[in-house]
């Protein structure tokens, strides 16, 4: 909805579309909580943001006195009435994705105003993404901001050079995106749906233009559907992690693995090879249920991934699998010798790996995990796994 807003008022008044949605939004929950929720919700959201976008033309002094003489002489003449269909609110939302990733600011902070603008998360929610502090996000917020009000860019049709400069950005916001809402670590969730289809939705958005329907896109699209399909198994009624072989494969969605074998198959039309054609390769093979040398395939695509983008959760990564194929004993060497003490996966993997033969290592190791992360959740799935041991050795 900012994206439609934006596209009337530009980018130097952003805050107004902002405020604007944001009422919006608000009204709609005061109103369908008397009322119901209408048989259109996105047409009901539309026409009550553009009533009041209306109102807000005709009535608030504050256009006038602080929005009008910042605007350039040719915008004097913005109409009070707009259109708002289905494919202008597709080409803004396509356009905005591509307007918060300026290169004019670092990649990090195109990260963070792309999952603030477009996704609405928190500062906290970005933070963690990002693994940082709150101030340091919001002084990049900040940053960006002004940078994006300052652009020239334009919520309208977009051009092959800006996809071209800033598409990579783009898939890494949209992936950074469904990986907070799949590996959550915030409001005490593990997972949180609707950011996954939010990040899904977005990508949907890109495949449906000709110029950003890439090999990439569609690599990110199909990962992305994998992963999703084994959204309702990983917890359990409680909110409680439910570990990938203990999860029930008859409740896996089998409509999106399809739509996932789809998205891999348009992804391997050319010779490109990116970190998400890898990452839907390993996420096919985890959704596969037989074959003989499924951790082999899975070892050997991260073998690759880690020489491409190397990542301490990627290293971890390779060597569970290193563990299905040779054995808990070689991978506790290779963990050892990756030293990242200060990381809880880290820990919780040496854990798993010392459960059989060394309960007593386990146990320390799934304490030092407890004391790294801040997941209510996950720290009483760990502490549940360090009573299960500790009876067991009784």
């Amino acid at each position: 909805m900012t994206a439609v807003l934006c596209r009337h008022f530009g980018l130097k008044h952003i805050e107004i579309a902002e405020d604007i949605a944001s009422d919006t939004f608000l009204k709609a929950s005061e109103h369908w909580a008397i009322n119901g929720i209408p048989d259109n919700p996105t047409a009901w959201l539309y026409t009550v943001a553009k009533n009041k976008t209306k109102d807000y033309l005709k009535h608030t002094s504050v256009f006038d006195t602080k929005v009008r003489p910042l605007l350039d002489s040719d915008d004097d003449a913005l109409p009070i009435d707009f259109e708002i269909n289905p494919e202008i609110i597709s080409d803004s939302q396509l356009a905005m994705i591509f307007a918060t990733c300026d290169p004019n600011n670092s990649v990090e902070s195109q990260i963070c105003l792309t999952l603030q603008v477009l996704c609405g998360f928190s500062v906290e929610e970005i933070a963690n993404a990002f693994l940082l502090k709150k101030e340091t996000i919001k002084k990049r917020l900040h940053r960006a901001r002004l940078n994006l009000r300052n652009s020239d860019f334009q919520i309208k049709t977009l051009c092959e050079k800006d996809i071209r400069s800033r598409m990579v950005v783009v898939l890494r916001s949209i992936y950074l995106l469904f990986n907070e809402g799949y590996f959550s670590k915030t409001n005490n969730r593990l997972v949180r749906k609707n950011l996954c289809a939010e990040a899904l939705r977005l990508a949907l958005v890109l495949t449906e233009n000709e110029l950003t329907n890439t090999p990439q896109t569609n690599a990110l699209m199909a990962l992305m559907c994998y992963q999703s399909s084994r959204l309702e198994t990983r917890t359990d009624t409680q909110g409680e992690a439910i570990l990938f072989e203990e999860q029930n494969r008859d409740l896996w969605d089998q409509e999106l693995i399809e739509k996932g074998n789809y998205y891999l198959v348009e992804a391997c039309t050319g010779n490109e090879r990116s970190k998400y054609h890898l990452e839907a390769g390993i996420a096919y093979w985890h959704t596969t249920p037989t074959d003989e040398n499924k951790w082999r395939h899975i070892l050997h695509l991260y073998n690759q991934l880690i020489l491409i983008e190397y990542s301490p959760v990627t290293a971890l990564n390779r060597i569970f699998a290193l563990s299905k194929v040779y054995g808990k004993t070689k991978a506790v060497l290779e963990v050892e010798k990756l030293k990242l003490t200060d990381i809880g996966y880290y820990h919780e993997l040496l854990g798993y790996l010392y459960s059989e033969d060394n309960p007593a290592k386990a146990i320390h190791h799934y304490q030092k995990a407890i004391g790294l992360t801040k997941s209510k959740i996950e720290q009483h799935t760990l502490k549940k796994e360090i009573n299960r041991l500790s009876e067991k050795n009784r």
